[in-house]
């Protein structure tokens, strides 16, 4: 079964292992989703990521991180660019999640950024998901 969508694929299984308070979560390999999951480890939203090789295309291993009383870190994964519909912005409009507290994962022509990131070295790109 082929997947059209695979970062729709990451966000839902990380979305629903933080709701469900598990401390890992396996998702399938690619450079898109390494890049997604080195800007969450970055800004704090994952404790880290580790890759699995399967002899096929590979998994990562994503430790998910929660707060001191157990609360989620994670409290809304919501993917904006689609295959049918491509979202892109230059670096003046691009949004500020929760007024600046969450971030936008941004694919850019220098890799895949934060927002925040994509803000210092002014460059825009197709967004690709919020986190809040």
């Amino acid at each position: 079964m082929s997947m059209s969508d695979p970062i729709a694929d990451m966000l839902t299984r990380i979305r629903n292992a933080a709701r469900n308070r598990a401390r890992h979560v396996v998702v399938k390999r690619s450079k898109v989703c390494t890049g997604i999951a080195e800007v969450l480890k970055r800004e704090g939203y994952i404790s880290d990521f580790d890759s699995i090789d399967d002899g096929r295309q590979g998994q990562l291993r994503i430790a998910l991180k929660y707060g001191p009383r157990g609360e989620q870190i994670i409290h809304h994964l919501d993917r904006v660019s689609r295959p049918g519909r491509r979202v892109y912005n230059g670096v003046e409009e691009l949004p500020r999640p929760m007024a600046g507290l969450g971030i936008a994962i941004v694919s850019t022509s220098s890799g895949i950024l934060s927002d925040r990131q994509c803000r210092d070295q002014k460059v825009g790109g197709e967004l690709l998901c919020t986190v809040e």
